[in-house]
């Protein structure tokens, strides 16, 4: 046996140094954190609705997504959303090349989240796969209260924007304590989905509603295009606006 210490082996006193997560991780911890994100939202819309109306569903959506990025925001970012990554991405903040792997790991985790649960449905009493439905996002039938597909689209276009706009102001380097970032992030989904809830089902993310329109029947399927523009729509102008007002002026002044 050699003396001699190995390379990785830190000096006393210091921390050992921690790899920067591969290409593989991060894929993986975006398709659990999607996952976890439609396990939770469409689990509590369908299981605990009757009983917590919109609130409950609302809280669950912004809860899941604090669960998730503070378990897997250290690895990926914690997006777990087409709309979120493809507005980063225009506003400077993530690499296009990417964004194309980011969404595929997002859809595949927002499908296997509803996959599971129509699992858990297929076992249970009074199995109808139509619940699926009920929670698939769209306008006219498909609206909660009956809002068309003009109020759906402004609803989810400014709805996603928003929520891009708290996500580059609260993870801009120095303006913000990014340990409470993820709360910041998950109680604006939770005041977005208690407005936007009655009008679209408040998605504001693409790999959500394709999880649940796959199951939600032929009319879910043909709205669906609607449920995934209108959040990249959002995202893309709230990443154009942000960088353009806030990003542009302090690299100018740096």
């Amino acid at each position: 046996m050699s003396d001699t210490a190995p390379a990785d082996t830190a000096p006393a006193g210091t921390a050992p140094a921690v790899a920067a997560p591969s290409t593989a991780q991060k894929l993986v911890a975006e398709l659990l954190g999607t996952f976890i994100l439609v396990f939770g939202v469409i689990g509590a819309a369908i299981f605990s609705s009757a009983n917590t109306g919109l609130l409950g569903v609302a809280f669950a959506l912004g809860l899941s997504v604090v669960v998730g990025i503070y378990a897997f925001g250290p690895i990926s970012g914690g997006h777990f959303n087409p709309a979120v990554t493809l507005g980063l991405a225009i506003a400077g903040r993530f690499a296009w090349k990417d964004v194309l792997g980011y969404i595929a790991a997002q859809v595949v985790g927002g499908i296997l989240g509803s996959v599971v649960l129509l699992g858990v449905l297929s076992t249970g009493p009074k199995f109808d796969i139509a619940i699926f439905r009920s929670v698939s996002t769209g306008y006219d039938e498909l609206s909660p209260a009956g809002f068309g597909l003009g109020s759906f689209l402004i609803v989810e276009i400014v709805a996603t924007a928003i929520f891009l706009f708290v996500i580059l102001g609260v993870t801009s380097a120095g303006r913000a304590a990014s340990n409470l970032a993820p709360l910041a992030i998950g109680l604006t989904l939770t005041v977005l989905v208690l407005v936007a809830g009655p009008v679209s089902n408040g998605s504001f993310n693409p790999a959500r509603s394709i999880a649940t329109a796959i199951f939600g029947g032929q009319l879910a399927l043909t709205e669906l295009w609607a449920s995934i523009v209108a959040p990249i729509v959002g995202a893309l102008l709230a990443g154009v606006i942000y960088k353009a007002v806030f990003d542009r002026p302090a690299k100018l002044t740096a």
